[in-house]
């Protein structure tokens, strides 16, 4: 029975999705366990630039999976034939896979998933599968959004988020550090977490984001960053819609995130097991050490930019 009067909870708010049509689930990974069944796949191709809750998930559910590399600019280095029942997972790392590029490999390999945890904002292509993260780009505890023509004759049941708000209502009233190891509590339980439908609580939140304008800040601060640093990075970019990060890459990029931690300037070390899982001369590793994502979200400014570029700076002279 439903219940009348009583306190307030969260009022229902603008229902405004931008990803609104596709499969709302609960996380990224589970949005490729859904595919895995609901196109049958026996076999996943993934790259070693990746976070091990893809391995992790695969090896869970007895699925078998091969290790490919990538290059320079991020691109897969694959050129096995797939068998039926076989699919390529394709990472658009940092947003570096463009629309045509990403329609060549669909062409060459036909049987492929594309991974846009880094591309919010790249709408999805006819025929092409395609996993987003939510909390990548917005604040927000979970939540992912598919988008296939494949169809899981499941029920699912529907996920519920509200104990997992605590670092994000913690940050938004205080700090990030005093709240960080509830950040890490929440990535473990969402690693242990089913597959669901997206949460009530989530698919309110992301109807409510002012998408454009974290669209647009987004692209203002990855110029200024690329107008300012261009000359100190060593990868050649091109400049993805709504970025993720500006990826800056250096030498010595460990010690780099350590000194700017001390100054509360905190650059993520995506994937760690990479260090562990690849050889140090390998472009993985190297790039997973040394990489560093700069922030250029929609929570900053070009003033933040400015003080952002100086403190790398002062890192790199």
């Amino acid at each position: 029975m439903k219940e009348i009067g009583g306190y307030f909870g969260l009022d229902n708010l603008v229902s405004n999705e931008f990803h609104d049509g596709l499969i709302a689930l609960n996380t990224g990974r589970n949005t490729l366990l859904y595919l895995m069944k609901a196109r049958n796949i026996t076999k996943l191709h993934i790259p070693y630039f990746l976070c091990d809750s893809v391995s992790t998930l695969l090896e869970e559910h007895g699925y078998n999976f091969e290790y490919y590399h990538i290059d320079q600019e991020f691109h897969p280095i694959f050129d096995k034939q797939l068998e039926q029942g076989e699919f390529l997972y394709i990472v658009n790392l940092y947003g570096q896979l463009t629309t045509g590029q990403t329609l060549a490999l669909k062409k060459r390999f036909g049987q492929v998933i594309l991974d846009h945890s880094h591309a919010f904002f790249q709408e999805p292509l006819a025929g092409v599968d395609t996993i987003y993260s939510c909390r990548k780009f917005f604040g927000v505890p979970d939540g992912a959004y598919l988008a296939t023509d494949a169809i899981l004759h499941e029920n699912l049941e529907q996920d519920m988020s509200s104990d997992r708000m605590k670092h994000i209502m913690g940050r938004y009233e205080e700090t990030a550090s005093g709240y960080y190891a509830d950040f890490q509590r929440n990535d473990h339980v969402l690693d242990a977490t089913p597959l669901r439908t997206m949460s009530k609580l989530t698919r309110n939140l992301m109807g409510a984001i002012d998408y454009e304008r974290a669209r647009q800040t987004r692209n203002e601060n990855f110029a200024y960053l690329e107008q300012q640093l261009d000359a100190e990075n060593a990868l050649k970019l091109t400049r993805p819609d709504g970025a993720f990060a500006y990826p800056v890459l250096v030498e010595d990029g460990m010690r780099i995130r350590n000194k700017l931690a001390a100054q509360n300037i905190y650059i993520p070390l995506l994937w760690p097991n990479v260090l562990s899982d690849c050889p140090e001369e390998s472009i993985e590793y190297q790039y997973a050490a040394n990489i560093l994502p700069l922030p250029c979200d929609q929570r900053y400014g070009i003033e933040d930019m400015a003080y952002l570029v100086e403190m790398v700076k002062g890192q790199l002279r």
